[in-house]
């Protein structure tokens, strides 16, 4: 790393694409695994709208029941030095493909979230919005107002990526001078294009994993190691790197 930390330090715009991974660390499962009641049951039959539709108390249960999950788990350090990370840089954008929140939690700003926030919700009826945990605590699926389905605000199986979270992230990335991806394969498209989109401008691409994926051969950089080990001493290099250049004019 020590090689790449001129062009890190220097960098005026630079974007981070996260994933499972990165919340793996403040115990969020990714819901595949055995999980009780659930594990009984696939996350493709639970997450899309026709099953929705079918049986929306089941489904409506599920998510309730990740909400509870994922509002236990805490930021971890990886999101903790993503936070300064984006103090660091005049353009800096973090494009995630979790849902848990924890970036934002953690005090991240500009956040493109390509697949929702498991925290929103809304009614299929009047649009009216149902966020936080009074909406749990009600143990409702039924807007009050309309009648209406209340669905969470992600995107399921099948369906399309909110058009301006998008529109973010291909942006940034056009414009990316560096892209670190932390905590995922990025094989998983329309989120996969952007690494490339990065590389075919000249832009750096850091890779953070704990093992090796299929990006690491177009990767400049690739880091096996935790998260927040990694994230937080990548960090820290560039702020001694920035002070002793600085020192040292």
């Amino acid at each position: 790393m020590e090689r790449f930390l001129p062009v890190l330090s220097s960098a005026k715009n630079v974007v981070v694409l996260t994933g499972a991974g990165i919340s793996a660390e403040s115990g969020i499962p990714t819901f595949r695994g055995t999980d009780g009641l659930w594990s009984k049951l696939k996350p493709e039959e639970l997450a899309n709208f026709d099953a929705f539709l079918r049986n929306p108390e089941l489904v409506s249960e599920w998510y309730k029941h990740r909400r509870e999950v994922t509002r236990v788990a805490k930021p971890n350090a990886a999101h903790t030095a993503l936070v300064e990370m984006e103090k660091l840089f005049s353009h800096f954008t973090l494009v995630t493909q979790n849902i848990d929140n924890l970036h934002r939690r953690a005090g991240s700003q500009n956040v493109a979230e390509l697949h929702g926030n498991i925290e929103r919700n809304y009614c299929l009826g009047c649009g009216k919005r149902y966020d936080g945990e009074d909406f749990d605590r009600n143990n409702s699926f039924q807007c009050p107002e309309c009648g209406g389905l209340i669905r969470p605000d992600i995107v399921w199986f099948g369906e399309m990526l909110p058009s301006d979270q998008w529109r973010t992230a291909e942006v940034a990335s056009s414009e990316a001078e560096v892209m670190y991806v932390v905590g995922t394969s990025a094989v998983v498209y329309p989120a996969a294009e952007l690494p490339m989109t990065v590389k075919s401008h000249g832009g750096m691409i850091v890779e953070v994993n704990i093992e090796e994926t299929p990006l690491s051969e177009f990767a400049d950089l690739s880091i096996q190691g935790s998260a927040s080990e990694v994230m937080t001493e990548v960090v820290e290099k560039i702020k001694e790197y920035r002070r002793v250049a600085k020192e040292s004019k």
